[in-house]
């Protein structure tokens, strides 16, 4: 009789559980359904009352308690350490859902309010990047590298270059996927013309933050200082392609093509990595040996093994670029222009053919007139290339008010008989007719 009294008492007790859960998810649901209700409708007041209980006792009912109730605490409340309460909710109950930009909008906001130290905000970001670096916002990706690069730059360079190569690789991919993007898109409806717009500023803005990028590393990424780092690491390293890759596009980016390491690393990069960039690396090295057949084979093939446009159009510039390092700028010019071919959007295209006219300047001008209308002909690519690609606006604008400081005054034109808003066409290699500015 004791037995079943237990095991009637003990049904019981589970039944009340049960009924006191149901109940309890019942009243979640019904508050959850009122503050989305009153906050789609902007009644904030009456949301925040709703949002607070599914805060304290339904905490893992929808990550949109967490989405919406931000707004709430940072933008109508404005309450720090209610806001700080939602990001640590958030990634406590819902810790896969979308938990790099999570961090990375976490800390932001412990930033810009000056709730947490440097040092707090940059652990926030590590956790972010380590999970997905390509979902944090792009002022965070550089925030991070200048972390980084401050923290081992004297003590461990190469976690700075390891480093600059991930966020690059990661920036990188978004650049192509927008101007994949922005080539398909016609502005021919509003739907059109709004993402158009959005790929346009995040190009910009990954562009800005690029060069912000460059620039950090342009302070210890030297030949002096790359050389003997890599001749250290080279045999444990020797088999490894991204290593080599990496150390391979470093010293050609920074100009150390004449180191003899450099030929080493790229002939170690071609063994482990036989890939249409690992061949266009290699022919820059054969023709640089005086292989000039072998180095076209070796480009013929690389060119021929990749499928994709753009990465099409990246292989000519460098080797257009190779082509520039030996003086050979109007050939140059001829791979930057193939290169426009594939991808015609790529304003490095045009802002290298703008720099191979700044580069020519004395030897394609008699005078100074004929000199400084070489400036108007780099000034004109300097402007196609910010018109067609976002990604390079900021960095085009700075040229082309270089190359627009350089043109020709009205006395200059004056002086020289030349008619202002007349064409005029440069002498040598460039051959290029241009409008004799008016102002």
């Amino acid at each position: 009789m004791k037995k079943i009294t237990f095991l009637l008492a003990a049904m019981l007790f589970l039944n009340t559980v049960k009924t006191n859960a149901q109940d309890a998810k019942m009243e979640c649901t019904k508050n959850y359904n009122l503050f989305l209700g009153d906050f789609k409708s902007k009644k904030y007041d009456d949301a925040y009352v709703n949002w607070i209980k599914l805060m304290d006792e339904c905490k893992d009912l929808s990550v949109n308690i967490y989405k919406y109730g931000s707004i709430l605490a940072e933008k109508v409340k404005k309450d720090p350490v209610l806001a700080k309460r939602v990001y640590e909710q958030r990634l406590q109950y819902f810790p896969n859902n979308n938990p790099a930009k999570v961090h990375s909008d976490y800390a932001t906001y412990l930033s810009a309010n000056k709730l947490a130290s440097e040092a707090e905000v940059f652990a926030i970001l590590e956790k972010g990047y380590a999970i997905d670096p390509t979902k944090m916002g792009i002022k965070n990706l550089y925030m991070y590298f200048q972390g980084i690069t401050d923290r081992n730059k004297d003590t461990n360079p190469q976690k700075v270059f390891d480093t600059y190569d991930d966020v690059l690789e990661s920036m990188s991919k978004k650049l192509d996927g927008y101007a994949a993007k922005l080539k398909e898109l016609s502005v021919d409806t509003i739907a059109n013309k709004k993402m158009i717009d959005a790929y346009s500023n995040n190009s910009r803005a990954l562009g800005t933050v690029e060069g912000g990028l460059d620039n950090i590393i342009s302070e210890i990424a030297t030949c002096e200082r790359l050389v003997p780092l890599y001749e250290r690491d080279f045999e444990a390293n020797k088999s490894n392609a991204v290593w080599l890759k990496r150390a391979v596009s470093r010293m050609f980016n920074k100009g150390c093509q004449k180191e003899p390491l450099y030929q080493k690393l790229v002939k170690a990069y071609a063994e482990a990595s036989p890939s249409p960039e690992a061949y266009a690396f290699l022919a820059n090295v054969l023709e640089d040996n005086g292989d000039e057949a072998g180095a076209t084979a070796m480009r013929e093939k690389s060119f021929n093994l990749e499928t994709d446009p753009l990465k099409k159009s990246k292989y000519k510039l460098k080797f257009a670029q190779a082509a520039k390092d030996r003086g050979q700028y109007s050939k140059a010019r001829s791979l930057a222009r193939e290169a426009l071919s594939f991808n015609p959007n790529s304003g490095r295209a045009y802002l290298f053919i703008a720099s191979l006219y700044a580069a020519s300047v004395n030897n394609c001008g008699g005078n100074e007139f004929e000199k400084r209308m070489v400036y108007v002909a780099a000034l004109n690519k300097a402007r196609r290339a910010a018109a067609v690609d976002p990604s390079m606006s900021s960095t085009a604008r700075k040229y082309a008010r270089n190359y627009a400081a350089n043109s020709p005054s009205q006395s200059v034109i004056f002086t020289a008989g030349a008619t202002p808003g007349g064409k005029y066409t440069i002498k040598c290699w460039i051959g290029e007719t241009v409008t004799i500015p008016k102002k």
